[in-house]
């Protein structure tokens, strides 16, 4: 299967989201950064916004929660319509029983882990999940640089999930150099948010990431 692309939106014209994302229509997913101010220094935004971004996107919406508690709140991104909804291991007190409620309601359940998290922290919950996602750069601020033994890390992960159905994703410093290293060490899904919405065009540059994942 190809290489999907995932823009995130953090580095996107917040003024004009839904001209923003008619922007990246070429693309797979729209990646939604979600972030509490707690979890993670920064603040963005939450239901309300996700529902109604999920009620104009011309792509189906993966929403990341950088957020305390997910336990708690990730139900509510499931609610107001996300096709999938990311919580990071690092937070969550009961994993498996909060991706159970996520499925329950719909959406699709995946599970994120920081650089500094070690690959076989997931091993007992996937059968639970429907993707993974691997922090290539620590969570919370866009335009980061890659963290390069990401690679490695995906590699193992890839090891780990095989025979699951359950896609592998990636998320900070994607850009044109990093793409086919990432692709190569066995991602599904990659995250790009400054390569994208810093292009003159958009949609040219997400051919090309593409082209580069091939």
């Amino acid at each position: 299967m190809p290489v999907e692309i995932a823009p995130s939106i953090l580095t996107a014209d917040f003024a004009n989201l839904e001209r923003e994302l008619g922007r990246i229509a070429e693309a797979d997913w729209v990646h939604l950064d979600v972030m509490d101010g707690h979890f993670v220094p920064n603040l963005t935004i939450g239901p309300p916004v996700i529902r109604r971004i999920a009620q104009v996107s011309p792509l189906p919406t993966d929403v990341h929660l950088m957020i305390d508690n997910p336990d708690r709140f990730a139900p509510d991104y499931a609610a107001a319509g996300a096709d999938s909804v990311t919580f990071h291991l690092e937070a969550a007190k009961a994993p498996v029983r909060l991706a159970r409620e996520l499925r329950r309601q719909g959406a699709k359940a995946a599970v994120a882990i920081n650089p500094a998290t070690p690959v076989a922290a997931l091993e007992d919950l996937l059968d639970e999940v429907d993707m993974v996602l691997i922090m290539s750069v620590e969570p919370g601020f866009g335009g980061q640089s890659f963290i390069e033994r990401s690679l490695g890390k995906l590699a193992r992960a890839k090891a780990l999930i095989a025979g699951r159905p359950v896609k592998l994703e990636i998320d900070g410093g994607a850009d044109r150099r990093t793409t086919p290293l990432i692709a190569r060490a066995g991602a599904d899904v990659i995250v790009a948010g400054s390569a994208v919405f810093g292009a003159e065009d958009p949609a040219a540059e997400i051919r090309a990431l593409k082209e580069l994942a091939r």
